[in-house]
């Protein structure tokens, strides 16, 4: 069981250009946060959970939720993006642009997790640092040979890296900003640790994708911010820094990489900026009714999943999940999937393994399991990464196992499908 935490469940302002122009538009009810998950020993203990109410701002199109993460809650953490080989691409990638923006100063990556993009620069010779609270991801970046300062991000710990290391010429912040709840703290402490003519880079979901391919499941109490580029540009102005380049990038179901400099700078925005703006408009961020569209496929998706699910355990047939992300328990807890459903989830994560999800306490195993169990359907919650999942399955289809997408729509993949 869960146990409701009596706190402030929506926003009355933005969290990026502090207007009160703000749409509650898909309310979820109660869900535990999507990384706290349960030991053996707690499994009959009730669980905190907080209301998750989605909003939209109609100004900026910002899709947000309140904070409602209980204090430290990032001090031990269990997401680590070296299990998906398609991030160790990414990451190298993204350490070669930090490189070139760098030109041999020091490169620092807020909430750094286990270092695997400090690591890539590391070995090209780059000055760099981490700064994350969670101390057991240090110990493990440590042994990858990345130093970290752990603490999060504030005026004073900008200051107290300031002293030590000194200005940073690139700092980078990768599926981090979404998670801060005082963003114009967070800009104040960058703007401390900053070079003036560095240059700041934020990698994150791009709202316009979450909204045009149902995504809803990137909203959980560790996401507040679901960010489009226009909140990005009106949290700048707001904080001393442009918005001066963006790029577009496939990972997570489509991200941006959004490079800021210091307004002092005087940096002419290249022509995307206003193209994609423009492209968020069109899309109806923010508009009232593209929210409660958003909204409407979100319960058609919820509808047809559950009677797919359903038509598969009345034949008999045995159902397993792959994944254990936070959007995969955002979707799990919304649309009331447990164990009485899904057998197991695998997981890759060493630091998964041998608990159960929060909320619906399915038990999480290693994806050797589907040898030993063979499911005969596999619910793709970390779709994200289903061509690499599919791939690394491989000997799972030519036996008649079958995979289930829940999104953009539910649809059965499987050899004798296509």
């Amino acid at each position: 069981m869960n146990t409701q935490v009596a706190l402030s469940s929506t926003l009355k302002i933005c969290r990026c250009c502090q207007s009160e122009n703000l749409l509650t538009f898909l309310p979820m009810g109660n869900h535990p946060p999507a990384n706290m998950f349960v030991r053996p020993d707690e499994l009959n203990d009730p669980q905190p959970a907080f209301p998750l109410n989605t909003q939209g701002c109609l100004d900026c199109g910002l899709i947000q939720v309140a904070d409602q993460i209980p204090e430290g809650f990032f001090t031990h953490y269990l997401y680590v993006p070296s299990g998906a080989t398609t991030m160790h691409t990414h990451f190298k990638s993204f350490a070669q642009a930090l490189e070139k923006i760098a030109k041999g100063g020091l490169i620092i990556d807020i909430g750094c997790n286990d270092g695997l993009m400090l690591g890539f620069a590391n070995a090209n010779g780059s000055r760099t640092l981490g700064i994350d609270p969670a101390a057991n991801l240090a110990e493990i970046a440590a042994k990858q040979g990345v130093e970290v300062h752990v603490a999060y991000l504030t005026p004073e710990t900008a200051r107290e890296v300031v002293g030590y290391h000194g200005w940073a010429q690139a700092i980078a912040t990768s599926n981090t900003f979404n998670q801060i709840g005082d963003l114009h703290r967070f800009m104040a402490s960058v703007d401390i640790l900053l070079a003036e003519d560095g240059t700041f880079v934020i990698e994150v979901p791009w709202g316009k994708a979450i909204m045009e391919t149902n995504e809803f499941d990137n909203v959980y109490h560790e996401h507040m911010s679901e960010l489009s580029l226009l909140s990005i540009v009106k949290l700048g102005q707001a904080t001393g820094f442009d918005v001066v380049d963006v790029t577009k990038l496939s990972v997570h179901g489509g991200s941006m990489r959004v490079f800021m400099r210091k307004a002092s700078q005087g940096v002419t925005p290249t022509p995307i900026v206003a193209e994609m703006i423009a492209d968020e408009r069109a899309a109806g961020l923010l508009d009232r009714d593209g929210y409660l569209d958003f909204a409407a496929r979100v319960e058609e998706m919820k509808t047809d999943l559950l009677a797919l699910l359903s038509d598969i355990k009345a034949k008999g047939q045995t159902i397993a999940g792959y994944g254990a992300p936070a959007k995969g328990n955002t979707l799990l807890n919304y649309f009331g999937i447990g164990p009485e459903t899904l057998d197991f989830l695998v997981d890759r994560n060493p630091l998964k393994q041998g608990l159960y999800a929060p909320g619906s306490k399915i038990p999480i195993l290693a994806p050797q399991a589907i040898a030993e169990h063979k499911p005969n359907y596999m619910l793709v919650l970390a779709w994200n990464f289903f061509d690499e999942i599919r791939t690394q399955l491989s000997d799972y289809e030519p036996v008649g196992g079958k995979f289930i997408v829940p999104l953009p729509t539910p649809r059965i993949v499987g050899a004798d499908t296509e």
